[in-house]
């Protein structure tokens, strides 16, 4: 007996998928919200009013999502952030004694209580990502009155990879880069050098990048190589200090120049938007200098296609000085937006 078979239309688009290539699985779209802050310096119980402006500052950047992007960049809602990056002089002190009194470790404990390190120990609802600034004392052993900022920041960061909040740590513990989305952040000490360059007339011990730009190659040309996807580069310093010189300036842009580099951050010296590059370069990069954190924040956004920026800052303030050289500080508690910031990216 011939027996025969019909190939119905279900058989037929089931054989269809059989036979059709595996097609790759999309990529998520890129999305990324953060806030960048800079020099909280912290104090101890006699100073401080710095320290309760810090924690209102913070308050308002655990409520951020709930405000909108200026009119001027949308006015849309913000996303929650992602985290916060927290540019160096986190403490005023990073190895004083006062009338017999260690204030470093106080400083550092405040600083702690507010930030905390995940987003569930400390004020801050959002994990931190911080290094160390010219306030912050110098290198681990360095330091005279027994008490090390990075020795600190050294545990934090082993913290900070044991709970996968970063992927890559320097050898010496300090310098870090992690992914968000396909937005690659590397952070990036005091400097983006090796070394403080000969000649410098500054502290050789406080003001030393241990290794930074050694880092940071070798960094990028492992995590991020020929994919073209966006850089996010930090460090406290900018290209606007000279312990570091425009020599160290143009070997960090020359490590750096072959990739997606779509911003750079950094503290230290006031707030503002800037392009940078160095003398005889084409490509511009883009540079925000973020404030102090008893002022405001920048609140940023990587999509596809756009970078969106803006500083959340309080208005309001009345400082004034007095005769004894003290300030009487003032807010009305309003806040508005400075500094917004709408460029298109290219690239994957």
């Amino acid at each position: 007996m011939k027996v025969t078979g019909r190939l119905t239309l279900a058989g037929l688009l089931f054989a269809a998928a059989l036979c059709a290539p595996t097609r790759a699985a999309e990529k998520p779209p890129r999305d990324v919200t953060f806030i960048s802050t800079s020099d909280s310096h912290y104090r101890e119980a006699e100073r401080k009013a710095q320290n309760e402006r810090n924690r209102l500052t913070i308050l308002e950047m655990n409520d951020i999502a709930k405000r909108l992007w200026p009119e001027k960049l949308g006015g849309d809602a913000i996303a929650p952030p992602r985290g916060v990056v927290m540019l160096g002089d986190c403490i005023d002190d990073g190895d004083r004694v006062v009338d017999g009194r260690h204030v470093s470790p106080e400083q550092y404990r405040a600083f702690v209580a507010d930030f905390g390190l995940d987003g569930t120990d400390g004020a801050l609802k959002f994990p931190v990502f911080e290094t160390w600034g010219n306030h912050d004392g110098p290198p681990e052993g360095q330091e005279k009155q027994g008490f090390s900022f990075q020795a600190n920041l050294k545990k934090r960061n082993q913290a900070r990879k044991a709970k996968g909040l970063i992927s890559n740590l320097s050898e010496n513990g300090l310098h870090y880069s992690w992914d968000w989305d396909d937005v690659h952040f590397v952070l990036l000490g005091l400097y983006p050098a090796d070394q403080q360059r000969e000649g410098v007339r500054y502290s050789p011990v406080w003001h030393d990048p241990q290794g930074a730009l050694t880092f940071l190659k070798r960094d990028l040309a492992e995590k991020v190589a020929g994919s073209g996807r966006p850089v996010v580069l930090m460090s406290h310093c900018g290209v606007d200090t000279d312990w570091w010189v425009p020599a160290d300036w143009k070997d960090f842009y020359d490590a750096a120049k072959a990739y997606n580099v779509v911003l750079y951050l950094y503290g230290h010296s006031g707030t503002g938007l800037r392009e940078w590059a160095p003398e005889g370069e084409p490509k511009r990069w883009q540079a925000i200098n973020d404030g102090q954190t008893t002022s405001g924040f920048f609140v940023i956004q990587i999509t596809a296609d756009r970078l969106r920026a803006a500083y959340r800052c309080k208005e309001g303030v009345k400082v004034t000085r007095n005769p004894d050289k003290t300030e009487s500080y003032e807010w009305d508690g309003t806040w508005g937006w400075r500094f917004p910031l709408d460029r298109k990216l290219g690239g994957p």
